[in-house]
């Protein structure tokens, strides 16, 4: 069940972790789905959308990693909608209860909303597409044409996300039954959010939810008015608590250093050991022996004239050898997902007697599920009908935008993607790893060869957000309605949420990215936004049209080594023994502090530090509470994004300055 991938790492924590547990649910009578789609729950769902789309802008602008927050947004939902309840009652109104459908509906559209935000490409092939990425890449470097680039703007992001993220939303609708039903595919994130939603509406789940709520509540304020006392110190380029030389000034230079971040501890509590370690294996390798060997061949390996920041420079080996892991890790994985998919698909064509709604050894709940998910017909001439205007509304408004793109790449995306989008959603059934980067990867580098010189970066990183939006948003719509099925959630209502939270994120993505883009030094290798995969994706497209002369000097050599290193660790995962397999790193993982730094691997290593001393001591307690915990920590820690950009914003500056010197350099 771990995944590791540039943009969301999965849940790595054992499912017991997520798993409350619950008396059965009772196959009793349900809400009809117009009542499940209620005002209060989208108001709940809009507010819990901007505040996960802040906390996931933030991840994405400075590691790229992003934890799944769907069960902390089940929480969220829980908590929101029972306290407003609980207050009109105690007020003397009459409210409407409160069921485990409206706690389903409002957890689908708010991860629907900030999804757009983790997805969207504002950390990677859309903010690629900006000057100051085409900039770092070489203005010198073959294919990297100018005029290749367009600012970030509000009106034509929220254009284009509108044109590309309703697609997928529509082209796999008619294949719901054959996925849920006929194949039963299991979708282990879905399912452990309805285990986690059904557990709450129960007596004893009421009772469970209500110490989370607290834990969160606690961590939520600690977080928040730590990082306000933290701003009061950081008035200054290296100043603050998130430059303390933790290890000594030495280890500091090369990015070892516990930065207290409480978004990092969290995201470290709620990822498995397994990430985090690789994590700190690649900082390790990458900062701790890597970049000190390689910047003592300056002169030698590539000029010594050059800045560190160019891509014929140290930044070309850290941007290609991470680019290398990423690739051989993804291959593997696509590869390995695509024929799992095709044996199982291939087995069950031969073997499978499935009779429409009728299998053996069903439970009550079970027939009723089965009989509540079909009953509300979703005409297939609606589904594709809406794909096909969808289709033709990108068409026209994605040459509109990019004229370097031309119409029938936007066609021939579009014909693909529905057969892309089942591949993937199958797989993600089968082995809870969503593989849309990947299907956008290998578009980015067909497109870009296709292409060519002239218009190739631009068509590559253009056509790869098209693919990568209706692959990734038809698998999160199987997992989505995994979880419906399993709470006895109206599939209509369902798929409702999961339009209108698209629509809320469309819009708020956007805002919330020009927050930290106006506010912060977005994309500045030296700063704290980084945006690492920015650079990264445009490089992909680079390679794509040029090849490999695009590498600095034995930089080939070196990326041969780190792809067949990422393809082995795969193969010993897979073949060893399960005891010895599981602790082989994860490449993905190992990638990210290539580029990034050291310092947040040290914090998620913290929060794995916490959980396991955590479970020593009363292991019970802490597979209740790691994720409400950590969602607290996380959550508070975001927010305080809202009020210190409006400060910036304001022209308030931090009034202290705390920053760590050597003793020689003030005597």
């Amino acid at each position: 069940m771990v995944q590791a991938r540039e943009e969301e790492i999965e849940n790595g924590q054992d499912l017991e972790v997520l798993h409350v547990k619950s008396e059965p649910v009772e196959a009793g009578r349900t809400p009809d789905w117009a009542s499940q789609l209620t005002l209060r729950g989208l108001m709940a769902s809009l507010a819990i959308g901007i505040m996960y789309s802040v906390i996931v802008m933030k991840l994405n602008l400075t590691t790229g990693l992003v934890p799944t927050l769907n069960v902390s947004a089940a929480l969220l939902a829980f908590v929101f909608l029972r306290s407003w309840t609980e207050i009109l009652h105690k007020a003397g109104f009459t409210a409407k209860p409160f069921t485990r459908q409206e706690n389903t509906v409002v957890q689908t559209c708010a991860v629907a909303c900030y999804s757009i935000a983790v997805g969207g490409g504002f950390g990677s092939y859309l903010l690629a597409l900006d000057k100051r990425t085409y900039e770092q890449a070489g203005l010198d470097t073959e294919g990297n044409v100018p005029g290749s680039y367009k600012e970030p703007g509000i009106g034509w992001m929220t254009g284009f996300l509108f044109a590309v993220s309703f697609v997928g939303l529509l082209a796999l609708v008619p294949l719901r039954k054959i996925m849920i039903i006929d194949y039963k595919l299991t979708y282990p994130s879905g399912a452990a959010t309805a285990v986690l939603i059904n557990g709450f509406h129960t007596p004893r789940g009421d009772k469970t939810a209500k110490k989370q709520v607290r834990g969160f509540a606690k961590y939520f304020g600690f977080s928040f008015l730590w990082s306000f006392f933290q701003w009061f110190f950081s008035g200054g380029a290296g100043c603050g608590f998130s430059e303390f030389p933790t290890f000594g000034l030495s280890a500091w230079k090369q990015t070892f250093f516990f930065d207290f971040s409480p978004t990092y501890v969290g995201a470290g509590m709620m990822c498995s050991y397994l990430v985090n370690i690789s994590l700190l294996i690649g900082a390790v390798l990458s900062w701790g022996v890597m970049w000190p060997l390689l910047s003592e061949l300056k002169g030698k390996w590539y000029p010594s004239e050059l800045p560190e920041s160019s891509m014929k420079s140290l930044q070309g080996y850290k941007v290609f050898i991470c680019i290398a892991l990423i690739l051989g890790d993804g291959l593997y994985n696509f590869l390995k997902v695509i024929s799992c998919t095709a044996k199982n698909i291939l087995v069950r064509s031969r073997h499978s007697k499935i009779k429409s709604g009728v299998h053996g050894n069903q439970t009550d709940d079970d027939l009723w599920r089965n009989e509540l998910f079909m009953a509300e017909n979703i005409p297939i001439w609606l589904a594709y009908t809406g794909y096909a205007l969808f289709t033709i509304t990108a068409v026209v408004a994605i040459p509109f935008m990019f004229p370097q793109v031309k119409w029938f790449y936007a066609i021939i995306a579009y014909v693909l993607a529905p057969a892309l989008g089942f591949c993937n959603a199958y797989g993600a059934g089968l082995t809870d790893m969503n593989m849309a980067y990947n299907y956008g990867k290998v578009a980015l580098f067909i497109l870009a060869s296709l292409a060519g010189k002239d218009n190739g970066v631009v068509d590559g990183l253009v056509v790869c957000g098209l693919i990568k939006s209706v692959v990734s948003i038809s698998a999160d719509l199987m997992q989505d309605l995994k979880t419906g099925y399993l709470t006895f959630t109206s599939p209509k209502a369902m798929l409702l949420s999961q339009a209108i939270g698209t629509a809320m994120g469309c819009i708020i993505a956007p805002v919330t990215f020009f927050l930290f883009y106006k506010t912060f030094d977005v994309g500045n290798p030296d700063g704290s936004f980084k945006a690492p995969y920015a650079l990264i994706y445009r490089n992909m497209a680079i390679l794509g049209v040029q090849g490999f002369s695009a590498l600095p000097h034995h930089c080939l050599q070196l990326c041969y080594g780190f792809f067949g290193m990422a393809v082995a660790a795969n193969l010993m995962r897979d073949l060893f023994p399960a005891r010895y397999g599981r602790w082989v790193p994860l490449p993905m993982a190992m990638a990210v502090p290539f580029l990034v730094g050291a310092s947040f691997a040290i914090d998620m290593c913290v929060g794995s530090l916490i959980v396991f001393v955590w479970k020593q001591f009363d292991n019970e307690k802490a597979l209740l509470m790691v994720p409400a915990v950590a969602s607290g920590l996380i959550c508070g820690d975001g927010l305080w994004i809202l009020p210190s950009a409006l400060l910036a914003l304001a022209k308030i500056n931090p009034p202290i300055c705390m920053k760590f010197v050597a003793t020689k350099a003030i005597t």
